[in-house]
């Protein structure tokens, strides 16, 4: 049995578009190409399209994607090894979700009790966030991503924590000019948009087009919008929508 292009879109939520790219690069051929040029996919494509989400979802690359199934030959042993992948995310994620409850029930208790805000230890804020980590997140802008790998790579956790820290307080922030009812287009809330901008530029030239899509990306990307809706809720459009209002902006 086979199924065509359509059906396996809607069935993995993965586009048709992406499907022929993957087609057209070689990753994942369909099992036959009818009349009009029709794309068919059996049982192992969708078994193949399944290893290449779950290896997507962890943040590996195509061209490494690509190399781990061209030496794949059982396909047990992969989805055995993929399992185990997904289950160390799986704790990582526990690790996080468990930082960000923490942090939460404290800044609660300061705010009641009238108190300036207190992390009562620091390096729980950090809990399991590697270096490694923000580069994964930023798969959709590759030539950004692999600058960002190369500075993780060299980092100590101390200071991937001292960046995390200023990416932290960054969206804090923009959080409080939101909740201050500044729109996005008020001088406060663009200059921070600003120096988050230089923030990427000074890693990697970025077109207005590209931080366009990296604001996008607060919203659509699950990791992004899970850290800024823990900050405060609508924080991830409102940033989108800060820097939609940013790169349309001329600059002299």
């Amino acid at each position: 049995m086979d199924w065509p292009i359509s059906e396996v879109a809607r069935m993995s939520g993965v586009t048709a578009r992406t499907l022929r790219h993957y087609d057209e690069t070689g990753l994942l051929p369909p099992a036959r190409t009818g009349a009009g040029g029709h794309r068919y996919y059996g049982e192992r494509e969708l078994l193949q399209l399944q290893q290449i989400l779950v290896l997507r979802a962890l943040g590996v690359g195509l061209p490494e994607i690509g190399r781990i199934l061209s030496e794949q030959v059982d396909e047990v042993d992969a989805l055995r090894v993929h399992h185990r992948r997904l289950l160390e995310e799986r704790n990582r994620l526990d690790a996080l979700a468990g930082t960000v409850s923490r942090t939460i029930a404290e800044l609660e208790r300061s705010r009641k009790d009238g108190n300036p805000v207190t992390i009562n230890r620091p390096e729980n804020l950090f809990e399991g966030v590697q270096p490694s980590h923000y580069a994964a997140n930023m798969r959709d802008f590759p030539e950004l991503a692999e600058e960002i790998g190369r500075r993780a790579a060299s980092m100590t956790q101390s200071e991937a924590d001292a960046g995390h820290r200023e990416r932290t307080a960054q969206m804090i922030r923009l959080a409080e000019l939101m909740a201050a009812g500044h729109p996005v287009t008020a001088d406060p809330v663009q200059a921070e948009i600003d120096a988050q901008y230089r923030a990427v530029a000074g890693l990697h030239a970025v077109s207005a087009e590209e931080y366009r899509a990296i604001g996008r990306s607060c919203v659509d990307n699950d990791a992004w919008r899970t850290a800024y809706e823990a900050i405060a809720p609508g924080l991830a459009a409102y940033q989108r929508d800060a820097i939609e209002v940013y790169a349309a902006t001329p600059r002299g």
